[in-house]
């Protein structure tokens, strides 16, 4: 446990204190084993959070709120074709980036494509003298442009071309198959991928060993039970004494 954590559980009143420590050392207890690749047999299922925003997309289905923007200005040149296979080689990479989402005997299911070739949208504007205007009026046209969960894809990417040596990329993809913490992974892999790809070599990276659905189901194997009633016990508990 980290310095902050044990300053806030210090902060807690003796009860909620002992209380919560007594379920720390315990935490671990009921987990089983680890993560480890599945047949891709059956119905594939939700996890959790995936579930959650489902749910609310049903609601709302041409809602961009869960929408994930990511704007990079590129200061050097960036080929577009090299850019589009570096693109696809990690929508291969990655099952959840050619997942979407249907529904089977009432229940939400993840739909992973064997293959998926997304293109790269092109825009030259250098020749634009309001350029930098009109960048942000794509970027903002395109932010809040909503997916379609059952039909995808979930990701798009576009190069607006602002200068010989002067780009912005754009990638957009859905909450329900990324987050914050894997947009900083992808933006990892494309500069090793394209680095690469530029200077005539393969992809640099080893193959992942699990993937996204393998958590899923490795999660809905163990959230159940006592594990899960000791999961919702401690919410009661603190929507309790909160």
């Amino acid at each position: 446990m980290d310095a902050a954590a044990q300053k806030r559980i210090a902060g807690l009143s003796p009860d909620k204190r002992e209380w919560l420590e007594k379920r720390l050392e315990g935490r671990t207890i009921g987990r089983g084993h680890g993560i480890t690749p599945r047949p891709r047999t059956g119905n594939l299922p939700l996890s959790f959070s995936q579930q959650r925003l489902w749910f609310v997309s049903q609601m709302a289905p041409s809602s961009s709120f869960y929408n994930l923007n990511v704007a990079i200005r590129l200061a050097v040149y960036f080929d577009p074709p090299i850019l589009e296979r570096t693109l696809n080689e990690i929508v291969r990479r990655h099952e959840s980036l050619r997942t979407t989402f249907g529904v089977m005997d009432g229940q939400a299911v993840q739909v992973i494509a064997p293959a998926l070739v997304i293109r790269l949208r092109e825009v030259d504007l250098r020749s634009n003298p309001e350029r930098e205007s009109e960048a942000m009026r794509l970027a903002t046209e395109e932010a809040i442009q909503p997916f379609d969960l059952t039909r995808g894809p979930l990701i798009r990417a576009s190069l607006l071309e602002m200068g010989e040596a002067d780009s912005i990329l754009l990638v957009t993809l859905h909450h329900i198959i990324s987050d914050g913490w894997s947009v900083n992974v992808l933006f990892g892999e494309l500069s090793a991928i394209y680095t690469a790809y530029a200077a005539g070599q393969e992809s640099p990276l080893k193959e992942l060993p699990i993937q996204y659905a393998d958590f899923a189901l490795w999660q809905r194997e163990w959230l159940k039970g006592e594990v899960l009633e000791k999961q919702l016990e401690y919410w009661r508990h603190i929507a309790g004494t909160a």
